[in-house]
């Protein structure tokens, strides 16, 4: 295994002393599995950059969009809980599918990409959490993230949603590549908090088939 050396501790001391954006994430640090610089996004974050970083969370029901724009080769990852919801502050609003969503493409537009040239990759909106099918947040966030990128245009290439797994995504924004691993067990306690929280702004909506993705 590589030890991180003097250039890694640089990468991520410049990352983490740099000005926070309202909802970006800044849980840097060295990911020993992989060997590389890597970020976590937690819920109600988004991160974008155009190297081969780590970008990674772990999903119950909510959504991970990863965009990619294939000419400027720049991508980012967002993590939200619920596709709605009121005009909360600055800190909070990418809790919300439409709120993360913005975020999201605008940081990329920022960083020179295009929206005819994005394309997204898909992960979550799982049930996990026993007794609340009825719910059905995991179904209404994936609806919810398709219907936006079919509005929006931009091509959804490959998908992992739905199901009773909770997820462990993985993605590379300069290449695009992503990867997920649907776990057996997760931090149960803390997927279900956010699945009773979800669960009082939810409503029904139709399932979605899933897709081909990179498994790890």
């Amino acid at each position: 295994m590589r030890t991180p050396g003097a250039a890694t501790h640089s990468r991520l001391a410049e990352l983490k002393a740099r000005p926070r954006k309202p909802g970006a994430a800044s849980f840097f640090f060295y990911d020993a599995h992989f060997e590389n610089d890597a970020v976590k996004v937690l819920p109600g974050e988004f991160f974008v950059h155009d190297t081969d970083m780590l970008v990674m969370t772990t999903l119950g029901s909510c959504i991970a969009a990863c965009l990619w724009d294939r000419d400027r080769r720049v991508g980012g990852m967002n993590h939200f809980l619920l596709p709605d919801g009121g005009a909360g502050t600055d800190g909070d609003s990418g809790r919300y599918g439409n709120f993360a969503m913005e975020l999201l493409i605008g940081e990329l537009i920022k960083r020179g990409a295009n929206r005819s040239s994005m394309e997204a990759k898909v992960f979550g909106g799982g049930s996990v959490v026993s007794g609340m099918n009825s719910i059905n947040v995991g179904e209404r966030n994936t609806r919810f993230v398709l219907d936006y990128l079919r509005t929006e245009r931009i091509t959804v290439v490959s998908k992992d949603v739905l199901d009773i797994y909770p997820r462990k995504v993985c993605f590379l924004p300069a290449s695009g590549k992503a990867m997920v691993k649907r776990l057996a067990s997760a931090n149960t306690e803390a997927l279900a908090a956010l699945e009773r929280a979800a669960a009082n702004r939810a409503a029904p909506a139709k399932p979605c088939s899933g897709g081909s993705i990179d498994l790890f």
